[in-house]
């Protein structure tokens, strides 16, 4: 289906008409536009040997905004027609009361196109859908007797976005999006613990349908949740932490990642407010915002606003070199849009929020790094955690959590928390391991009340010190 079909033929509007009326409406405007969306999504979920809960939905309509200064006005409706953007342009008016500005040039085209427009929904059938989670569950209780409970979800979606400008000027982008989650239970001698595997991103099903890649998905869980039988009570106290690569980026996203969007700092609450050109972390450090790398699930080749996504360098050799973009926040401060304009939905308004987000690699073996380790903790995989933006203050849980003795990976440890502030944390990094990994495709961003897909990442690194929490007490 055309894009064109989506939005125009399909509705009954016309494309001449609704474009004089963004340019009536946005006259006198700094900036704006009319942002149209159509999206199918679909969701399975499987527990205990059977199909618990699947679900199809089609969402479709348009948000209309006028920014004048820092101030904002945005309608939205999921009706397409000409009458239901004239109510908006109504509502949206009185921004530019008593305003009078000269609208922002449009943002530049790009040659990338990251995705075609077929849609993952159409890349399997229903029934090969649920026969995947199924066997998922026959795979993992033949694997190990101490399996309890085998749960697994699928979800996809295909998203498809225009974004109209005074002018004349009209972007579109195709956006799918696939996600599996497998959780398993196990139990031995009356205790249960769990494990977790997930993988997506921005391609259709047929390689998570494949059985290398969901049976390695099994297993993985599987190993997480034996390592989790043998777990002693986390230790807790100051200590050296080293954190494994990949997925514990999201500590890196949520510490210090989310203090360097534009609109933290244009209103001077963040942690890194006014240190732009400064020494921020370890010298070794570089941090890289990416949203263009291929069917990674942060990924997109224009952002909400119709900006191409950039690989922006926001931490280089520890000094702070850059923040992530929207055009209204780099407008008003001065600078260029990075393409991290993005909201959930066209009932959201943008703000600067974060792509794919990870740390460079280093030149220490991840071997190296747990050999310099008289004590400590290495963490591989957190589940939940909080930041504060204005303090830099974070509380993360590790699901799957080590002891360090004398070099050596020792006991698994359970209930351990990390706590600290991002820039001191960042501070403390003394070495950077030589493998940078990007998670596996389950990340999943809130802020504002809006959630979006960002992926993270990073190498082996050691923290020199940072405070554990956990229910035995350091020696």
């Amino acid at each position: 289906m055309a894009h064109n079909d989506l939005f125009f033929t399909d509705s009954g509007m016309n494309r001449e008409r609704v474009q004089r009326l963004v340019d009536d409406t946005l006259a006198g405007a700094d900036d704006g536009e009319l942002f149209l969306e159509y999206a199918r999504s679909e969701s399975f979920s499987f527990d205990d040997g059977r199909l618990k809960a699947a679900s199809y939905d089609t969402t479709q309509g348009f948000g209309l905004r006028a920014v004048s200064g820092e101030a904002t006005g945005y309608a939205h409706a999921s009706e397409l027609s000409e009458d239901a953007i004239k109510r908006a342009a109504d509502a949206i008016s009185a921004v530019k009361t008593g305003h009078s500005g000269t609208m922002a040039g449009a943002p530049p085209r790009t040659n990338l196109h990251l995705y075609t427009d077929a849609s993952p929904l159409d890349s399997a059938s229903f029934e090969t859908k649920v026969k995947l989670m199924g066997d998922v569950d026959a795979y993992a209780r033949a694997k190990d007797p101490r399996v309890r409970q085998v749960s697994c979800s699928l979800a996809g979606e295909w998203q498809v976005v225009e974004i109209i400008r005074p002018g004349g000027e009209v972007y579109s982008d195709v956006r799918p999006l696939v996600r599996i989650s497998i959780s398993i239970v196990a139990e031995e001698n009356g205790r249960q613990e769990s494990g977790f595997f997930g993988g997506g991103g921005r391609r259709d099903y047929t390689d998570y349908i494949a059985p290398e890649y969901w049976q390695a998905g099994v297993d993985e869980a599987l190993r997480q949740a034996l390592v989790n039988l043998k777990s002693i009570p986390a230790p807790a106290g100051e200590m050296t932490v080293v954190l494994g690569p990949g997925w514990p980026g999201v500590l890196l996203h949520e510490a210090v990642g989310h203090g360097l969007e534009g609109d933290f700092n244009r209103k001077k609450t963040s942690a890194f407010s006014g240190l732009m050109g400064q020494q921020v972390a370890s010298k070794a450090v570089t941090v890289v915002d990416d949203g263009t790398l291929s069917e990674r699930r942060g990924s997109l080749s224009i952002d909400d606003e119709g900006t191409p996504t950039s690989r922006t360098v926001l931490i280089e050799d520890g000094i702070l070199v850059g923040f992530m973009q929207d055009r209204m926040n780099a407008r008003l401060m001065g600078v260029a849009p990075t393409g991290n304009g993005r909201r959930e939905s066209h009932a959201s308004q943008v703000m600067p929020r974060m792509t794919n987000t990870y740390m460079m690699s280093g030149n220490q073996t991840p071997e190296e790094i747990l050999g310099s380790v008289k004590k400590g903790i290495y963490a591989v995989h957190f589940g939940g955690g909080q930041v504060d933006i204005t303090s830099g203050k974070f509380v993360f849980s590790c699901t799957e959590a080590y002891q360090i003795e004398n070099g050596q990976i020792g006991a698994p440890i359970k209930g351990a928390t990390l706590i600290g502030n991002g820039p001191e944390a960042m501070n403390k990094i003394s070495m950077i391991g030589n493998d940078m990994e990007l998670d596996n495709g389950i990340g999943s961003c809130g802020k504002g009340g809006q959630t979006v897909p960002v992926g993270v990442g990073q190498p082996t690194l050691r923290i020199d010190s940072m405070t554990v929490g956990g229910t035995a007490q350091a020696a």
